[in-house]
């Protein structure tokens, strides 16, 4: 039965039964095995998993449970039975609700670790009644939780899919250009200079997509489509190794379908009749 997920945050100040905790040491989340697969501790009160934690924040209601996050210090052991692991390690192990809650969980974290003093003044800060952010009690600067937006976008010449291989990827892996935002610009700007400088060439007819939440470490990826419309490729050699166009039936190693990237390029091949398989 789907599971809805209601965004909160203050927590209720009576609540009854187990809440599901997304526990987190530096940037791995505490999970444990059990006989029907992987899944995220499951209980009242933190303090009965015997670990201390160096905060923690609600995050709504799943369901008819409780949500929180919170952070253990860096020497911390799992309990016995449990284990820290990375989250793209947990992909397809963990239900879906509880994985893409866990990106959630990750960025509160990181934005309350780092805004415990103002940027400002150096006051201690302190949280804010009424949305999630913090609040100088001295000069009154409030933070919210950091989003980087970028865009992802798949440039399609017919038949073809503009493919580029990023010079941190594994040899023969490509995916599809990405850029984030810059301060001025439209998110259609975005997409002309990015293709542009990457791969020098011009796009056109440039559709919205979808957005996904992209917790390494707090982007909002949106995905847009787009056509060629002029140009020849070359690579800027600078993050691209290499870019080139592939038919939809002959493509390279691409993303897993974790990713929004992914699901532009499967988007494609099905339009073409298709199919990108696992």
């Amino acid at each position: 039965m789907e599971r809805r997920f209601v965004a909160g945050i203050k927590p209720p100040k009576e609540r009854a039964g187990s809440a599901w905790w997304w526990v987190f040491r530096e940037s791995n989340l505490l999970v444990h095995e059990t006989d029907t697969g992987t899944t995220l501790p499951h209980t009242e009160e933190i303090e009965a998993l015997g670990i201390d934690p160096v905060r923690t924040q609600y995050l709504g209601t799943l369901g008819e449970h409780h949500c929180f996050a919170a952070e253990v210090g860096k020497e911390t052991e799992p309990p016995t039975g449990m284990q820290f692991e990375g989250l793209r390690a947990l992909y397809r192990r963990l239900p879906d609700d509880l994985f893409f809650l866990a990106g959630r969980a990750i960025q509160i974290m990181a934005w309350d670790r780092n805004h415990q003093y103002c940027g400002h003044c150096g006051t201690h800060t302190v949280y804010h009644k009424v949305d999630r952010a913090t609040e100088c009690p001295n000069c009154g600067l409030v933070n919210y939780p950091r989003i980087a937006p970028a865009v992802i976008v798949a440039v399609e010449r017919g038949d073809e899919l503009l493919l580029a291989r990023n010079s941190n990827f594994p040899a023969a892996f490509y995916s599809i250009l990405a850029g984030f935002v810059e301060a001025g610009e439209s998110l259609e700007e975005t997409v002309r200079r990015e293709i542009r400088e990457e791969v020098s060439i011009e796009v056109k007819d440039i559709e919205y997509f979808g957005s996904q939440s992209w917790p390494f470490p707090n982007s909002l990826m949106i995905g847009f489509t787009a056509k060629y419309a002029s140009g020849e490729i070359c690579v800027d050699q600078n993050e691209v190794a290499d870019a080139s166009w592939f038919r939809y039936d002959n493509l390279p190693r691409i993303p897993p379908r974790l990713s929004i990237s992914r699901q532009l390029i499967d988007a494609f091949v099905e339009k073409h009749g298709g199919t990108t398989g696992d």
